[in-house]
């Protein structure tokens, strides 16, 4: 297989995301939870893979036709905020008007942020919180936790994309990847396991899901606060 092909099949790898995103939102649709963020899951893990095999392959270079990156970030939005918004409005975890204020917050600020031009920082990290609602609703679903801590977390998320705190990226964040990798493979593994026993309470699935969001979330800001060794 030529380099052109191996960097076209990269961009086809990508928009599988969107079939997936289809199929997440059909489950939604049914209220079927638990499917939906099996599809969700595996739409994770194909935008985990297909950034490395672009930069392999440079993309750009050798299939320069399709923009990879316009690409990524479309399916993102689908994957990532449009329909987890969708679900966590659609489910009872937020009654009345607290579920309106939730998918305004989410999807409003991730529309500015997946336009912000400086949302990268200069070790590859996230300069914001990057819009993975994905990664907190499933939590949310999963624990179930009392509405008025579900909306201050929306509103201090939508918020916190905005300001100069920093967010990981398990693979292209070099500063502690030994550890943010496997921990992003576990959160993978942990969400799909939580999904398929029906986020059953007893699960250590859920507890999994908790400690590697939690990694996740903090890494970022803790490396803010603890000074790289030189």
């Amino acid at each position: 297989m030529t380099t052109g092909l191996k960097a076209l099949s990269v961009h086809l790898l990508t928009a599988t995301g969107a079939v997936f995103a289809m199929l997440a939102m059909l489950a939604a649709v049914e209220e079927n939870w638990s499917l939906m963020f099996l599809w969700l899951v595996v739409a994770f893990a194909v935008d985990g893979v297909d950034g490395p095999l672009a930069r392999k392959y440079i993309v750009s270079e050798n299939a320069p036709r399709f923009d990879g990156v316009l690409m990524d970030l479309i399916i993102d939005y689908l994957t990532y905020v449009f329909i987890p918004a969708f679900a966590l409005f659609k489910s009872d975890l937020l009654p009345g008007w607290t579920g309106w204020v939730a998918i305004i917050l989410i999807t409003f600020a991730s529309a500015m942020y997946f336009a912000d031009t400086s949302m990268k920082a200069k070790d590859n990290s996230f300069s914001g919180f990057p819009g993975a609602w994905n990664m907190l609703v499933i939590v949310l679903f999963a624990v179930k936790p009392d509405f008025w801590l579900i909306l201050a977390l929306v509103a201090v998320l939508s918020v916190a994309m905005f300001l100069p705190l920093k967010f990981i990226h398990p693979v292209r964040t070099a500063r502690w990847r030994a550890v943010s990798l496997p921990v992003a493979f576990a959160w993978t593994f942990f969400a799909g396991w939580a999904a398929w026993v029906d986020f059953h309470p007893e699960s250590w699935a859920i507890w999994g899901l908790v400690v590697s969001s939690l990694y996740l979330l903090g890494a970022g800001i803790a490396q803010q606060a603890i000074p790289a060794r030189h």
